[in-house]
């Protein structure tokens, strides 16, 4: 199995995705360093971007167009800002905020991956000429031994992020770089790197959180764009337990920030097992309401060849989650995932993302569960 994009004597003309940060520089320096022809490229994500990042929170800022503007010039490559705000704001931004309006739990770095890095800056890469997009995601793409290219997991389980990939499909595969994935470096194995190469972002914090949210607050996030709307907190026998100031500010399984005044009979915590948008509600009870036995999820993504009928695989719920065994039946553009053991914390909205091993299999959009216990 080879991690190259194509044959790997040929060099490809490649357009490296160079968010300002440690990972995408290296990546994109490896790249040059393999004989390829790379061009960088910043995506400017926001219509009114901060100046300075708050410490490792958010991206898409002034000073991450020019940290990737200085690494590509240490790298010896060619650098371009490419706008692609509007098509952020639609396919990003606005899908995360109705999705939470409609009472689930959305992941934007999926939905930026499918809809931005490989499709909209993918389709403009291929229109001038490129091969490839190469990014700093912790992944593999591998060829098997017929010429088919497989998304498998990094070689290093810890940084892998094969989950956040899942939504690729073979054509998107088919023109996918990865140039960290097949390594197994700690993070500061490749601050080290990138000091070799005397890369100014050696030692720049991690991103963490959403992009988009800067400070982390995605409740305040999102009542600035739904407005407040007060609600009730229930039980699971519709017992009136408190208010709220929007179902959208809640998600499956949270505990913390009820602000529940009476206690559980029993003196335990209690999580939020439902939301409802269409009566304004949030249902609480115990933890043992949240195991969830089965699921059905909706607009499958295939990273290759579609299954032809059931099967065995493993699952991951979220981007940083563990495998769990499931069985699935594909049926009807849905599949229905059977849990060999109950899980929790499983949220309408959520991606379920499928393991051959380490190959991806496929990914889908939570649509419902089933639980040992009812919620409502």
């Amino acid at each position: 199995m080879t991690e190259t994009p194509a044959a790997p004597q040929r060099r490809l003309r490649v357009l490296a995705a160079m968010s300002g940060g440690v990972d995408s520089a290296v990546a994109a320096a490896r790249a040059a360093e393999a004989g390829h022809d790379v061009t960088g490229v910043h995506l400017a994500l926001s219509a009114n971007p901060q100046s300075f990042r708050t410490g490792a929170r958010g991206c898409c800022t002034i000073e991450d167009s020019r940290d990737a503007r200085r690494a590509a010039d240490v790298i010896g490559i060619p650098f371009y800002v490419w706008d692609l705000a509007e098509r952020f704001r639609e396919d990003v931004v606005e899908d995360f905020v109705a999705e939470y309006e409609a009472g689930r739990t959305p992941n934007p770095c999926l939905r930026c991956n499918e809809k931005i890095k490989f499709a909209a800056l993918l389709d403009k890469a291929l229109a001038l000429g490129f091969d490839a997009v190469a990014t700093g995601h912790y992944a593999q793409v591998v060829t098997d031994a017929d010429g088919n290219r497989e998304l498998h997991r990094a070689s290093d389980m810890a940084k892998d992020q094969s989950y956040v990939l899942g939504v690729l499909d073979d054509r998107q595969l088919e023109h996918a770089m990865f140039p960290l994935g097949d390594t197994v470096t700690t993070k500061d194995e490749i601050r080290a790197e990138a000091e070799r190469r005397g890369l100014a972002v050696a030692k720049k914090p991690d991103s963490h959180d959403i992009c988009f949210i800067a400070d982390g607050d995605t409740q305040g996030f999102l009542a600035n764009r739904l407005g407040k709307a007060e609600g009730d907190i229930v039980d699971e026998s519709g017992t009136k337990l408190g208010t709220h100031e929007g179902a959208y500010g809640y998600t499956i399984g949270q505990r913390k920030g009820l602000r529940i005044g009476t206690p559980a009979p029993d003196g335990k915590p209690r999580y939020v097992l439902d939301i409802s948008p269409v009566n304004n509600t949030v249902t609480v009870g115990p933890v043992e309401a949240l195991d969830v036995t089965a699921l059905t999820a909706i607009k499958p993504r295939w990273c290759g060849t579609a299954p032809a009928g059931p099967g065995a695989y493993t699952a991951q719920l979220r981007a940083h989650g563990g495998e769990t065994p499931v069985r699935v039946a594909p049926a009807d553009g849905t599949l229905h995932v059977t849990f060999t053991e109950p899980v929790r914390g499983v949220a309408p909205g959520q991606a379920i993302v499928l393991y051959d091993g380490t190959r991806v299999v496929g990914s889908a959009t939570i649509a419902t569960t089933e639980r040992t216990t009812a919620a409502v």
